[in-house]
């Protein structure tokens, strides 16, 4: 068995953390729930089940000099389908590089980037099951001329079952069969080629309302299938004022956070989503969240 801190350190990290304000404040147990201009990201399933088009915008500034941003557009396509696209990027700017003596060169950043495409097929109107296809790179600088580059390409498989309005579950299997390979003969005169696999997670979700108090949660199993395997429980709440102010908080990969979100009319009725999140990790690592969602 391992713990967050020993996980979190494994290829693919990044697509692990939560992507928006809400996600992040209420713990990331997304597996059953709808996450504002962020559809497909938790359970590709959700794509046949929109009514409107969607597009998302995510920012995370982090201590140590990292980052995550992330970008999503999805959109119904009737009668039954749905798809998604979205581009995820992290990083750690601010690197200082040198030379084999020591020396100082130029400031160094790595980059990691996911470029994903939904595809969602909704089965009966209770009933749907969506999947994402991830193109994979990772920037790795050496020296002030080199850099290694890792590439690969991962698969989500998500279903979602809805009974009522706020009632569903979800089960996901994120990051199947994701990986980074590596060339490393191109920098070393030993290199070789070899692949950094990610975990896969398989994940169980639901959301639920319970007298106006919203609440998510999923319960993952994270694998290599050969060494490891470990729980992961999520949960989260949100509570709503006046229609348009939301209260959250919530605890899940290793981190607790909170936050808030303004729910506002910019073309349309309370079309536009507006939230902020505060999270803390383990290691007392902290992160400002800032996301904007559109509905259209």
């Amino acid at each position: 068995m391992i713990t967050a801190q020993d996980w979190a350190g494994l290829p693919g990290g990044f697509l692990r953390m939560g992507m928006t304000s809400r996600s992040v404040a209420m713990g990331g147990g997304f597996s059953g729930d709808l996450d504002h201009g962020f559809a497909v990201f938790y359970n590709p399933a959700w794509a046949s089940l929109l009514t409107q088009k969607q597009v998302g915008f995510s920012y995370s500034n982090m201590t140590l000099d990292r980052r995550l941003t992330a970008t999503s557009f999805s959109t119904p396509l009737p009668p039954t389908a749905g798809i998604g696209l979205s581009w995820i990027n992290s990083g750690v700017t601010n690197i200082q590089g040198r030379t084999s003596a020591g020396e100082k060169t130029s400031m160094m950043q790595t980059g990691e980037n996911a470029f994903m495409i939904t595809f969602s097929q909704r089965i009966f109107p209770w009933l749907s099951v969506g999947s994402t296809v991830k193109i994979l790179r990772y920037e790795l600088p050496i020296t002030e001329s080199d850099q290694l580059v890792g590439k690969g390409i991962g698969f989500d498989i998500g279903l979602l079952i809805k009974a009522g309005q706020f009632n569903t579950l979800g089960i996901m299997i994120q990051d199947l069969s994701s990986n980074y390979q590596w060339n490393t003969g191109d920098v070393y005169a030993e290199g070789r080629t070899y692949k950094d696999k990610f975990p896969t997670i398989y994940r169980i979700g639901s959301r639920t309302n319970y007298k106006g108090l919203f609440i998510v949660g999923d319960l993952g199993i994270i694998t290599d299938h050969s060494s490891f395997a470990n729980l992961i429980p999520r949960l989260g709440v949100e509570y709503t004022i006046l229609e348009q102010y939301k209260f959250r908080g919530g605890f899940g990969n290793g981190r607790i956070g909170f936050g808030f979100g303004y729910q506002y009319s910019l073309f349309r009725h309370l079309d536009s989503h507006l939230d902020y999140a505060f999270s803390m990790d383990w290691a007392a690592q902290t992160a400002h969240t800032i996301s904007y969602a559109f509905n259209f």
